[in-house]
C-alpha cells in the first residue's frame, strides 16, 4: 500500500474499463485522482465509490479532443489539489475499417480522440508540472501501435502515432531536465465495454470471444486491472529510471 502516496493524478477516460481500475487502484496505493470523462455519472460514480473506501477523488467533466476542457480540467486540479504528479492519457475509441473502408470522417474522428487527445493532455500535464520538476505521464497505446491489423486502419495509425509521440515528449522532457518521465502502455485485448462491443458487432457473440481469446498465448484475455498495475509501476518512483520506454502487456500477442 502507499506506492503513490502524497500524489495527484488525472485519469482520462475513468468512468468504465482500463480508466476505471486505474483510478481506483491509484486511489487505493495513495493518490488523490481526478476521475475525467463525458460520462458524467458514471465518472461521478467512480468518484463516489472511491470515496466510499476511504480514498479521495474529484469528478471534471473532460472531452479529450477540446484544447479549453484541458485547461479547465488542469485548473480545477491545482485548484482543489495544488500539484498534478500523474496523467494517465488513457481515453480512446476503437473503430473497424480496412483503408479502402474507413471514410475520411471516420479517420479524422478516431485521430482526433486517441491521438489529439494523448498530445493535448501530454502539453498540458507537462507544463503543469514542470514548476515542480516532477511528473509521470503515462500513455495508452496498443498492441496495435506495434503490429498492423488489415481492418484496424484508423487504429493503427492513432495507436502508432501515440507509441513514437510519446517517445519524441519523454526525450523533450528528459533534455530540458524536467525530472517528467513519459511512457506508453500497449494493452492486448481486455475485457472492457470497449472490446465488448467489438464482439457484440457479430451475430455469435461467445464465438468472437473465444476469437479474441486464442490470438493470445497464455490462453485467455486480459482484465482492466492487468493493465492498471502496469500503470501504478510507471505512476510510482519504481520506474524512476524508465522514459520514452514501451510496457507491452499482451498476453505473448506480439511475441508471435
Amino acid at each position: 500500500m502507499g506506492r503513490v502516496s502524497g500524489k495527484v493524478a488525472l485519469v482520462t477516460g475513468a468512468a468504465l474499463g482500463i480508466g476505471k481500475a486505474t483510478a481506483q487502484l491509484l486511489a487505493r496505493e495513495g493518490a488523490k485522482v481526478v476521475i475525467t470523462d463525458m460520462k458524467v455519472s458514471d465518472g461521478q460514480a467512480v468518484v463516489a465509490e472511491i470515496k466510499a473506501t476511504g480514498g479521495e477523488a474529484m469528478f471534471a467533466e473532460l472531452n479529450v479532443t477540446h484544447e479549453d476542457d484541458w485547461k479547465k480540467a488542469i485548473a480545477a486540479t491545482l485548484q482543489a489539489y495544488g500539484q498534478l504528479d500523474i496523467v494517465v492519457n488513457n481515453a480512446g475509441i476503437a473503430w473497424t475499417g480496412t483503408v479502402e473502408s474507413t471514410g475520411l470522417d471516420d479517420w479524422r474522428r478516431v485521430q482526433s480522440i486517441n491521438l489529439d487527445g494523448v498530445f493535448l493532455g501530454t502539453k498540458y500535464a507537462v507544463e503543469a508540472m514542470k514548476p515542480h520538476r516532477r511528473g509521470s505521464i503515462i500513455n495508452l497505446s496498443s498492441i496495435e501501435g506495434l503490429v498492423g491489423d488489415p481492418t484496424l486502419a484508423a487504429y493503427n495509425a492513432s495507436k502508432g502515432g501515440v507509441r513514437l509521440f510519446t517517445k519524441s515528449a519523454a526525450l523533450h522532457c528528459a533534455k530540458s531536465g524536467y525530472n517528467i518521465r513519459v511512457n506508453s502502455v500497449h494493452p492486448g485485448y481486455i475485457w472492457t465495454p470497449m472490446v465488448q462491443g467489438l464482439t457484440g458487432e457479430t451475430p455469435d457473440q461467445e464465438a468472437a470471444r473465444q476469437k479474441l481469446v486464442d490470438l493470445h498465448p497464455i490462453g485467455h484475455l486480459g482484465e482492466p486491472d492487468d493493465i492498471a498495475y502496469g500503470i501504478l509501476f510507471l505512476a510510482s518512483d519504481e520506474s524512476k529510471f524508465m522514459t520514452g520506454s514501451e510496457l507491452v502487456i499482451d498476453g505473448g500477442y506480439t511475441a508471435q
